[in-house]
């Protein structure tokens, strides 16, 4: 899977770099502005406030060129939230249930063949499942939603790893024609915030404390290895206090956001700012940068947000 991200992520980064720089050497910004509006160029960030956790999603993915620019017809697609917590969605310490059941629909809806929802759960996995209301919603919209299995999980080798050489990851989520990272947004004791790249840490098997050690340089290593075709961040709720697990609802504040975008680390940088923090702040974010993960200088990026307020 990783050597078809490569190829289908460096078309469309060209693609979409030729089409900026023969814009802006031509001087003309507004012929920049209706190609983007056209979806002749696709934005690096779409960012959506103020609607419900479903028509915001719906519309993230639509402002970067549809789901169909991401499946095709016959694709497995495996859709990755957190479901680590035995919490439920007002406690904003798993990926709303609502966004997870949209990104299915819109899946299913480009042709999918077969959709899967999983994540390797901290607390009970049933109670995580159901509690988060990740299992009923998934299913609902066609998810075949399952637990993750000892056996499905294989020791793999991290070329491009800097420090994190090889690790046990799960098959299904490998081996997907796509792969869609659905992460919630809140913070992290040991990462400060748990959003994309860290969110890629429910598909590693083994002793993943161990990832803690190490955390910055390990987590740029994983995204690297992984590379997910999309990345959605759910900011309906955030979890500002307490994370990753929170339990009261002060810890909670309500954002009513979603980013969407190809590039990991751009997605995470601009997640920072919820938290009023700085893309700096993260060391993994500075690192996936350095291993053109995605630009965390948010000046430099093409934002398209929408207000459905």
């Amino acid at each position: 899977m990783t050597d078809k991200i490569s190829r289908r992520d460096f078309i469309r980064t060209s693609l979409g770099t030729a089409a900026s720089l023969s814009l802006a050497c031509m001087g003309l910004p507004e012929l920049f502005a209706q190609a983007l509006e056209k979806g002749s160029v696709y934005p690096d960030l779409s960012v959506v406030t103020n609607g419900n956790p479903a028509s915001m999603t719906r519309k993230a993915v639509e402002l970067i060129g549809g789901m169909n620019r991401f499946v095709s017809k016959g694709d497995i697609v495996v859709v990755k939230p957190n479901i680590g917590w035995d919490r439920s969605p007002e406690q904003a310490a798993n990926t709303n249930p609502e966004v997870v059941a949209e990104v299915v629909k819109m899946c299913l809806e480009a042709g999918a063949k077969k959709v899967k929802v999983f994540d390797r759960s901290c607390n009970s996995a049933t109670r995580c499942y159901e509690n988060s209301g990740i299992k009923k919603a998934a299913s609902q919209a066609g998810a075949e939603v399952s637990f993750m299995v000892d056996t499905a999980f294989a020791k793999m080798k991290f070329p491009k790893g800097e420090v994190l050489k090889e690790w046990y990851m799960y098959k299904p989520a490998m081996e997907a024609d796509v792969l869609i990272n659905v992460p919630i947004a809140k913070v992290h004791g040991s990462s400060k915030l748990t959003m994309g790249m860290k969110n890629l840490m429910g598909i590693m098997g083994g002793d993943r404390g161990q990832i803690h050690w190490k955390m910055d340089d390990n987590l740029a290593d994983l995204a690297n290895f992984v590379r997910p075709q999309l990345t959605i961040l759910d900011a309906y709720r955030i979890l500002v206090q307490n994370g990753p697990q929170g339990g009261s609802l002060k810890d909670v504040r309500e954002k009513k956001t979603i980013i969407a975008g190809t590039q990991i680390a751009s997605v995470d940088a601009y997640g920072t700012t919820l938290f009023d923090m700085k893309p700096e702040d993260l060391g993994y974010v500075i690192k996936a940068n350095k291993f053109g993960l995605g630009e965390i200088d948010l000046s430099k990026l093409i934002i398209k947000s929408v207000s459905l307020g």
